[in-house]
């Protein structure tokens, strides 16, 4: 049975990665699926190699953009460093997603038949951890009277299940205090040249965990920024979007 303690063992790295860390922009930066690690404890969770590298194990592209962004605009980056296959760190603790049995029909041996400790132990020893360190970061702050604008970054496959995704970019929001979100939104659109998601390729909704749960109380200004992961496949296509970005946060 596994415990919280010994899931991270002495060679697994720290289940979060913050990148510039004092820098002074007043937007907060954050992958949430940036990573796409195994815990040694869980071998390569048996799937195939090939399918530890897919969407389904991570956001492709996000750790890159977040880095690149984190230095054009001095911004922390708080980067999350297991796979979402171990446990997905914008979902809650009551969804059955948050460990994932199949995804995208790919069935994940490590996470059948699962006890409860072992379940916990994926919560307490990444999840808690990373979102612990999020709110730390907004917290530092909130207490320096600094703005701690969430943005958060994502990237989605180009077409699931059969069904093509057309958007470049999408932009998701829900309860709390949306305007921020709306504002790039609209910067987009006016922008032209872009095929723009509205809350598309996802609606945000009660299983998106890390804006819900850092955001909507306080009503913390946020963003989440969805970008087709073809659209990430090297570093000048990164680097575009980190313009396109870049002006979206300081015109918004």
């Amino acid at each position: 049975m596994t415990t919280p303690s010994a899931l991270l063992g002495p060679d697994d790295p720290a289940p979060t990665q913050i990148i510039n860390a004092d820098g002074a922009s007043r937007f907060v930066l954050i992958g949430d699926h940036a990573g796409r690690r195994f815990p040694v404890a869980l071998g390569d969770m048996g799937i195939a190699p090939e399918d530890a590298i897919r969407h389904i194990a991570w956001d492709i592209g996000v750790a890159a953009l977040g880095e690149a962004l984190s230095a054009r605009i001095d911004a922390v980056f708080v980067a999350q460093v297991y796979s979402r296959l171990v446990v997905d760190c914008n979902r809650g603790p009551d969804e059955d997603s948050a460990v994932p049995v199949v995804s995208d029909g790919t069935i994940i041996p490590a996470n059948r038949a699962l006890t409860d400790a072992d379940r916990a132990a994926r919560f307490a020893s990444i999840h808690e951890p990373y979102q612990q360190a999020v709110g730390a970061v907004l917290a530092a702050r909130d207490v320096a009277k600094r703005d701690g604008t969430l943005v958060a970054l994502h990237s989605f496959t180009p077409s699931i299940a059969g069904r093509a995704r057309p958007w470049e970019i999408g932009i998701l929001y829900s309860g709390g205090d949306p305007s921020f979100a709306l504002r790039c939104l609209d910067w987009l659109r006016r922008r032209g040249g872009l095929t723009v998601g509205d809350n598309e390729p996802y609606r945000m909704d009660e299983v998106d965990h890390t804006i819900t749960r850092h955001c909507f109380a306080g009503r913390r200004p946020y963003v989440e920024i969805e970008i087709r992961q073809d659209l990430l496949a090297d570093d000048a296509m990164v680097t575009g979007w980190v313009d396109v970005i870049a002006t979206m946060l300081a015109d918004a």
